[in-house]
């Protein structure tokens, strides 16, 4: 009878037991697996929380953590993730509450990838982020002159630069277009980035009296580059392709002169009146300030375009990435050309018309008119502080 009494005890206790231990051990389990859900979650529905502590976006999921690590954002640096992080990441963050984990995790990956490969292309120079995703500015910089002095290597060597987007034609908006407005004139310009640089060149609003007043009522903050070169020998490259699209016009002496037995310069003639720069920089320095215009040696251009490029991108605030690398001296043109590019066969050089042979002019002539240039250039130096050794 004893033993009954103490088993009827005994038993209700160990099943008390029991239900206990399966109780903490089934509460224990719910804790593992909400931790593990928080940690998933966090590790692939939100990776730009993790930049900062990792290289890549690591996951608990096999599958995915395979996935991730073929995306080639896993290659670049934090600060290229930081950067993609900050303009991309909004129309992720709203669909991620409808959506289950799965589809959150593939759509993260997706659009890392995207992003990823926009920020390689950018950094190789094609600026393929700022033709999908830019807007369309007023240009921060103008080459405002001069006519053949070298304007277009300017240009073209400057816009291999990863941080300046260019218009490749001439807009002449202040010269011949202003009619047309502001709003035509940025439709114009290529789409930049925030940290890019809008270009455009038009190298007669150097010559144009209303060009300033019109540039400065856009912005007085605008960066201007002139292109300067001999007056003399720029003269005579102007005339020559004149010449080349004109064959029935007077002869250089003819248009240069208007008494040539006295030396009498027609400073009516176009190609005259561009070289006396000292004349024009004055108009622009009612509306500039002279450390707001940056002057390129056109001579220098031709012997060390790394030099003078080097210049305009510290005057443009760049960082120098445009050297020595990129250049070859085109024997047969006299001219630099860029190295080609690695999406190219060729090498680029500037066209046809370029270093085309001068029209040959008498040794009396070139004298008269370096004589008539002389006061002009010697202000010109005093001015701007440099100088070009034209005489």
């Amino acid at each position: 009878m004893a033993y009954r009494v103490i088993s009827s005890r005994i038993v209700p206790s160990s099943n008390k037991l029991s239900r206990r231990f399966i109780f903490i051990f089934t509460l224990s389990l719910s804790f593992t697996y909400l931790c593990y859900c928080v940690l998933f979650c966090s590790g692939t529905i939100m990776p730009n929380q993790r930049f900062g502590e990792n290289r890549c976006i690591h996951t608990k999921n096999p599958g995915s953590k395979r996935l991730l690590q073929k995306s080639p954002f896993c290659t670049l640096s934090a600060d290229t993730k930081v950067s993609l992080d900050e303009t991309a990441d909004v129309g992720l963050s709203r669909q991620e509450t409808s959506l289950t984990h799965n589809q959150s995790e593939h759509l993260a990956i997706q659009s890392v990838h995207a992003r990823s490969i926009d920020t390689v292309h950018y950094k190789l120079g094609n600026n393929s982020n700022a033709q999908k995703y830019g807007n369309k500015k007023l240009p921060n910089a103008l080459i405002v002159g001069v006519k053949k002095g070298g304007t277009r290597a300017v240009l073209e060597f400057i816009r291999i630069h990863p941080d300046v987007r260019a218009v490749g034609t001439e807009p002449h908006f202040f010269d011949r277009n202003y009619d047309k407005g502001l709003d035509w004139y940025r439709g114009l310009m290529p789409r930049t980035l925030d940290s890019q640089i809008t270009m455009e060149k038009t190298p007669s609003y150097f010559v144009t009296q209303e060009a300033p007043h019109r540039i400065a009522s856009m912005s007085r903050e605008t960066k201007l580059i002139v292109v300067v070169r001999n007056p003399v020998t720029r003269a005579i490259s102007d005339y020559t392709q004149t010449l080349s699209k004109k064959p029935d016009i007077p002869s250089f002496e003819e248009l240069a002169f208007k008494n040539r037995s006295q030396g009498m310069v027609d400073t009516s003639w176009n190609a005259i009146r561009i070289g006396m720069y000292i004349v024009h920089l004055e108009n622009w320095l009612q509306y500039f300030r002279l450390s707001q215009i940056h002057f390129v040696s056109g001579e220098r251009l031709i012997t060390d375009p790394a030099g003078e490029l080097g210049r305009v991108q510290d005057f443009l605030g760049l960082k120098r990435i445009i050297t020595d690398k990129h250049f070859y001296f085109n024997r047969t043109k006299g001219f630099p050309c860029l190295k080609k590019p690695e999406s190219s066969s060729l090498p680029r050089c500037l066209g046809k018309s370029k270093g085309r042979t001068h029209v040959q002019i008498d040794q009396d002539v070139i004298e008269q008119l370096r004589d008539f240039y002389r006061p002009f250039n010697v202000k010109f130096y005093e001015m701007v502080g440099h100088d070009f050794r034209w005489d």
